[in-house]
């Protein structure tokens, strides 16, 4: 009897998480992207989402899980180099860039730019071995509601 009781209140096992891929990496780095300032807002958590489906082809539910995922990720992962350069070694160089455009869309997603969010993105553009000007053009894009290409960012 006591064992029963004591075996109810015992959490469960969590699920252990996925190996990242380019997607998730990507996924990590935009969580990682808007927690940075601290101040993680809905505009920023719904713009992960909506980048997530489209990127991905997923409806809005399987978005918001791989988000959960990616959040997870990101608290339990390796730093951002790690993640950025997992992304590079595994995709084409457009589709870095389209990758950074994707960053960019978060850091823009709640009409403020922090120090913290510019310096993962400094971060993020050296680790995919990307120029100042690789960085500018997605920067650009993303002010301009451009959408990555129809193959998604991550096509190798």
């Amino acid at each position: 009897m006591l064992s029963r009781i004591l075996h109810a209140f015992s959490a469960p096992e969590p699920q252990p998480l996925p190996e990242p891929d380019a997607k998730l990496a990507l996924g990590a780095l935009m969580v990682r992207v808007a927690k940075s300032d601290m101040d993680y807002q809905l505009s920023e958590i719904s713009r992960i989402d909506q980048l997530l489906a489209r990127l991905n082809g997923l409806k809005p539910i399987e978005a918001a899980k791989m988000r959960a995922t990616c959040e997870k990720l990101d608290k339990a992962a390796p730093d951002t180099q790690e993640f950025g350069r997992l992304i590079r070694e595994t995709v084409s160089m457009d589709s870095r860039v389209n990758a950074l455009e994707a960053l960019w869309e978060v850091v823009l997603a709640d009409g403020v730019r922090r120090e913290a969010e510019l310096k993962i993105i400094e971060t993020v553009c050296e680790a995919l071995g990307l120029s100042a000007a690789d960085n500018e053009s997605a920067r650009k894009m993303a002010e301009a509601g451009g959408a990555p290409s129809d193959q998604g960012p991550l096509s190798v």
